[in-house]
């Protein structure tokens, strides 16, 4: 897909609704050589005016600014992993804490077992989310 810049959005749109430069400036409330500044993307309408541009030209704010909604599939993988790989974690922090804490005589039974119950329970959801 090919992306153009905001100018080169804001002329297209514009020229798409049969509009000239002041047309377009009388309803944003700014000159026509504000619009004709952003179309040559030497600057950029108030982020604020961003709705009130979109409609004008007939289309939403998103579409505008070119942004996708849609999340990325290689996001969804990393934070997968990144869930995977803490759930690992903690059920590996909680085996070595009832470790240390019962070789140094200070790990009483109930204690542990909830560390224990915790890290199993971390190695089960990680199990879990794989099999998806």
């Amino acid at each position: 897909m090919k992306t153009e810049t905001l100018g080169k959005t804001i002329a297209r749109l514009r020229k798409e609704q049969g509009m000239t430069q002041l047309e377009l400036a009388d309803l944003m409330g700014v000159t026509d050589k504000a619009v004709s500044k952003w179309e040559r993307d030497l600057s950029c309408p108030d982020i604020n005016s961003f709705p009130q541009l979109a409609k004008a030209l007939h289309t939403s704010a998103d579409e505008l600014l070119q942004i996708k909604t849609e999340p990325m599939p290689e996001k969804k993988k990393i934070t997968k992993e990144i869930i995977s790989l803490s759930l690992k974690g903690i059920a590996a922090a909680m085996g070595v804490a009832v470790t240390v804490l019962t070789f140094l005589g200070e790990a009483d039974g109930k204690s542990a077992l909830i560390m224990l119950g915790i890290g199993l329970a971390a190695l089960a959801v990680s199990s879990l989310k794989e099999k998806e």
